[in-house]
């Protein structure tokens, strides 16, 4: 476990990284082609994503049971725990349909006024949703050295 849930971590925290930056980078600097891929591959990469955060999410809740409960690593589990909710939420109401209606819209050539406001409300989800997770293995590091 506490090698699996690190791992886990930075493989969808790697993931959700290239996700976004790819489609910064693609709707500033690519074609049309370009974003219209990376918008159609997103979705066939999501379910690694998925399976990472869940693997990421049990595992932690396992070595979270096995933390002492001192004060300092207790504040530190409960600020981990806090996250998960809004980082499970905004994943599963925001940035998985965001992805799958940018996907259907690009594999259309449909980049209108709903793509654009759609990848915007995605690329902010997405930029909490990387801040959360830095957080989180931020604090985990800090978990590992108080254990």
């Amino acid at each position: 476990m506490r090698k699996l849930h690190p791992l886990a971590g930075v493989i969808a925290l790697g993931l959700a990284l290239l996700f976004w930056t790819s489609t910064l980078l693609v709707e500033v600097l690519g074609s049309i082609s370009q974003i219209a891929w990376v918008k159609t591959t997103i979705p066939w990469v999501l379910p690694g994503m998925v399976l990472a955060l869940i693997i990421a999410a049990a595992s932690g809740r396992k070595l979270g049971s096995r933390v002492p409960s001192t004060t300092s690593a207790a504040a530190v589990l409960g600020a981990k725990a806090k996250r998960m909710p809004f980082l499970a939420g905004n994943g599963l109401l925001i940035l998985i349909p965001s992805a799958l209606f940018l996907a259907w819209k690009a594999e259309g050539g449909a980049f209108d006024e709903a793509f654009v406001a759609v990848q915007i409300l995605e690329l902010v989800a997405g930029a909490a949703n990387i801040t959360l997770m830095a957080l989180n293995a931020r604090d985990g590091r800090r978990l590992a050295n108080l254990t």
